[in-house]
């Protein structure tokens, strides 16, 4: 119990410290008709999908995660044939992509996760903090369900959302992401870990 009590303790001095000095958010949007926003599609953000990118390469940080989708990420079997979320976060910086009353092509093709969720993706590029980047994730979290009156049991993993194809209908089942917040494939101690820090700075962003 005194264990607990301390790395709670901890959690809090480091939240309190975080808090006081917001991070700084990139706007680099993609521009309408373009790559990935060949539609407007609006939404009403009711959830927030945490994923993170799998990609473990050098250079694979939240600024070329941006390029890349204002480049034109390519995908198939969805509606746009473009892969887009709303933010990319690493250790460093945290990039916006799309505008938030924007649908997004993160979670399950034409299902409610795309319609109804912001998508968040970590960085796990090999330079990254891990630790550092999950941080920033949950602070930016908090700041968006106080903006959009998001409840914590609204914030998801990835892996909430069953994935049926667009193209095909082939139902994919749910993935196992954000990968980096998974205990064996499942939820647990990690992702709770997270609800727990991003419960903190929601209650004082």
């Amino acid at each position: 119990m005194k264990l607990r009590a301390l790395l709670f303790s901890a959690l809090s001095a480091a939240c309190c410290a975080a808090s006081a000095a917001p991070l700084a958010i990139t706007p680099d949007i993609i521009p309408p008709g373009a790559c990935g926003r060949p539609l407007h599609r609006p939404m009403a953000p009711a959830f927030i999908t945490i994923h993170s990118t799998d990609n473990t390469a050098r250079n694979a940080d939240a600024l070329n995660h941006a390029r890349a989708m204002r480049n034109g990420l390519r995908a198939r079997h969805n509606r746009t044939h473009f892969l887009t979320w709303h933010f990319t976060v690493d250790d460093h910086s945290i990039y916006q992509s799309l505008p938030t009353n924007e649908t997004g092509e993160h979670a399950d093709y034409e299902g409610p996760g795309n319609r109804s969720s912001i998508g968040i993706e970590m960085c796990v590029n090999r330079t990254n903090d891990i630790a550092k980047t999950v941080d920033r994730t949950a602070w930016l979290t908090a700041r968006l369900m106080r903006q959009y009156r998001i409840p914590l049991s609204h914030v998801v993993p990835h892996m909430y959302w069953r994935m049926i194809r667009y193209s095909d209908r082939r139902d994919l089942g749910h993935k196992q992401c954000p990968r980096i917040l998974l205990d064996h494939g499942r939820l647990g101690a990690k992702w709770n870990a997270f609800l727990a820090k991003v419960a903190l700075y929601a209650r004082q962003t």
